[in-house]
């Protein structure tokens, strides 16, 4: 619920009463006395869901002048009010939608001083570097929380579709320096950490697994920018808790423009690459699904004091973005099939090798793991070889294995990758799960004590 004051122009008292009483409004009027020179000042309580309704009503009334201040209300006790409530409770409903007037107030409300917002976002650009070379989550949770991205990733859309062009620019701004800041923040962090030699040059750092999914990203990473667009909109217009999810958008942004600092700072321009695109897809998307919704939502670019302009600056924009996404979307799409490809061809190596070695000679073989591994050409990787990895208690290999191994994996692919065939041998002196030993003093003690497991490499090149 709302409560509405608006102090009314000379001259214009009966044409506000007019619309007020038109659309059944329990109002109270009172002169005014002040340094403005105003006839009145009236106020009323509205619901939630009429306030957008009643002030456009109002604002055919040329008000030219007046003021308008919009306040939560707790409760009103009133049969008219009771009344007008359910006259605007479309079809029973009683959802709360906020409206456009209010919404522009929280999202320029949301969007801090720019200063206060490049220094969160330093601190959180720091935050997340720190996380992903540490491949720490909690660490990266943590650098979202702390991002002040909500304000400025919902902004440009709520200006869009309220034409309020000021509000549109800065929101623009706003998320364009954000990512620049972030990408430089994170390049500079990254590039003291390999200084200092946290990791030596030519080191493939995005084994690290909270880089991983950031470099190579797929169509599923989508899912998240739109679902943060979606709901961003929803916490504005329908009270929801705007900090969750400003996590939400943080998450689709700050990690993957550090992840473009690090790679960047390790000169690997194919994982940058793929980083980069990930932050312009999520960009987008975030916006896209933000203007979307306002839409879908019945917003409109009308002014209270303003002449209503075209609709076309709204259908531009989602053209726009639609066109921009439907093209960086393409080289996900590329990953994610690899993704696709990769799955199945582990999934038939697992089957193949299991067949293999359930003949007769291969009882003392037992199948330890079957991986599928890829090359380092990020973001666009291929399968580099099938690592099948054997336990046995005899010391010498089988080189048939390797070939059998090979021809059925072949069988099932159309490009046969290299196969590796690992045997790891186990020293029958000590426990095979030395590791996890806990008489440690006694196996230091041992005379030549060394590493239990002895490992044999096959390779089979098609």
């Amino acid at each position: 619920m709302r409560y509405i004051e608006i102090t009314i122009p000379d001259g214009q008292r009966r044409a506000v009463l007019d619309v007020l009483e038109a659309e059944g409004v329990d109002y109270i009027v009172s002169d005014e006395v002040g340094r403005q020179e105003h006839d009145a000042a009236v106020r009323f309580p509205l619901p939630t869901r009429a306030v957008e309704g009643v002030l456009d009503r109002l604002s055919e009334a040329d008000l030219s002048g007046a003021r308008v201040v919009v306040i939560d209300a707790e409760t009103v006790v009133s049969e008219e009010f009771d009344e007008l409530r359910e006259r605007h409770s479309h079809g029973g409903t009683r959802g709360e939608r906020t409206s456009r007037q209010v919404l522009e107030t929280k999202a320029d409300e949301l969007t801090p001083a720019f200063r206060i917002y490049v220094v969160m976002l330093l601190i959180s650009a720091v935050v997340a570097t720190s996380g992903l070379l540490a491949d720490s989550p909690a660490v990266v949770v943590g650098s979202m929380v702390i991002a002040p991205l909500l304000g400025p990733a919902l902004a440009a859309s709520v200006g869009i579709v309220t034409g309020n062009d000021g509000l549109r620019s800065t929101g623009f701004r706003y998320q364009l320096v954000g990512v620049a800041v972030v990408v430089a923040a994170s390049i500079g962090l990254a590039w003291l950490a390999r200084l200092a030699g946290f990791e030596p040059g030519g080191v493939d750092i995005v084994v690290v697994a909270e880089l991983q999914e950031r470099v190579s990203p797929n169509l599923f990473s989508l899912a998240v920018a739109l679902g943060a667009g979606v709901a961003g909109i929803l916490s504005l217009t329908r009270g929801f808790s705007e900090a969750i999810v400003g996590v939400m958008i943080a998450a689709a942004l700050i990690p993957p423009a550090a992840a473009v600092g690090i790679t960047t700072a390790w000169g690997m321009w194919g994982a940058a690459f793929g980083a980069f695109v990930l932050v312009v897809v999520n960009v987008l998307s975030i916006n896209l699904a933000a203007l979307v919704t306002l839409w879908v939502a019945g917003y409109r670019p009308q002014g209270l004091f303003e002449v209503s302009p075209t609709r076309r600056q709204t259908a531009t924009y989602l053209a726009v973005f639609a066109v921009a996404l439907l093209v960086l979307a393409a080289p996900l799409g590329a990953i994610t099939l690899i993704e696709f490809q990769t799955t199945q061809v582990a999934s038939a190596a697992d089957e193949e090798v299991e067949a293999v070695l359930a003949e007769p000679r291969y009882d003392h073989l037992e199948a330890e793991s079957v991986e599928v591994v890829l090359d380092d050409d990020y973001p666009f990787r291929s399968i580099d070889r099938v690592v099948v990895t054997v336990r046995s208690d005899e010391l010498a290999p089988d080189p048939a294995l390797g070939e059998l191994i090979f021809d059925a994996v072949a069988a099932d692919v159309d490009d046969p990758p290299i196969v590796e065939v690992r045997y790891a041998v186990a020293d029958e002196r000590y426990p095979v799960d030395w590791e996890e030993t806990d008489d440690r003093e006694w196996l230091a003690g041992q005379e030549g004590n060394e590493r239990l497991d002895r490992q044999y490499v096959q390779v089979v090149e098609p």
